[in-house]
């Protein structure tokens, strides 16, 4: 075989050869894995019990009514806060009104009773945790779910549960209403009606790391 032939075909095998070395490059082993994942967002479910929870007639000035409920978290979410807003409506029977029937209705929030630890009892002023008309509280929004705390409770160690509402858990409300009895003359009132709507609105607690 003459020299050029002899280089020819060194040449030849020189170019298969890189030619084998680059199709190696794409030959490699592999695997796969499919993986299943959910996102599934939880319920703020809450609800006051009795949904009435006050309705009375014949009322005079002097009258307080005491009343006690339940909220109640039943959803999967922990609750932070419970705003409270208050709406009603003035039935003027007679027509005669110069004055609003919300500002002689005074709305005593007393104890939660799972927040301070130590119930309620008929009498104690302690147990009055803050006090409105429902005239002023129409442009309030308490949270009716934060530990308030009394300082004889803390002094007792009657601290109870900290503010907000956990998931499957209920406070117990007490509420009093007084038709506030002014020593004037409120003859204007007789007959009328008030229609009173609370509505307990829910918040989440903050987003956490998970």
């Amino acid at each position: 075989m003459s020299l050029k032939k002899k280089l020819g075909a060194g040449v030849a095998t020189a170019v298969l050869g890189l030619g084998l070395i680059g199709g190696g490059v794409f030959a490699y082993f592999s695997d796969s894995e499919t993986t299943n994942n959910t996102f599934a967002a939880g319920t703020l479910d809450l609800a006051a019990n009795p949904t009435t929870i006050i309705d009375v007639d014949n009322l005079k000035p002097g009258d307080v009514m005491v009343r006690e409920f339940q909220l109640e978290n039943n959803g999967t979410l922990d609750i932070s806060t419970v705003d409270l807003a208050t709406a009603y409506n003035v039935v003027d029977a007679k027509g005669d009104n110069v004055d609003d029937f919300g500002k002689h209705i005074k709305v005593l929030f007393l104890e939660n009773a799972d927040k301070t630890g130590d119930g309620w009892v008929i009498g104690d002023h302690n147990d009055v945790i803050s006090e409105t008309t429902l005239y002023d509280l129409q442009n309030m929004t308490p949270d009716a779910t934060e530990n308030l705390q009394h300082w004889i409770t803390w002094f007792f160690g009657l601290n109870g549960e900290d503010s907000g509402l956990p998931a499957g858990t209920s406070d117990q409300m007490y509420v009093a209403f007084e038709f506030v009895d002014n020593g004037e003359d409120q003859n204007e009132f007789q007959g009328d009606a008030l229609e009173l709507e609370w509505t307990f609105t829910a918040h989440q607690t903050e987003g956490e790391l998970r």
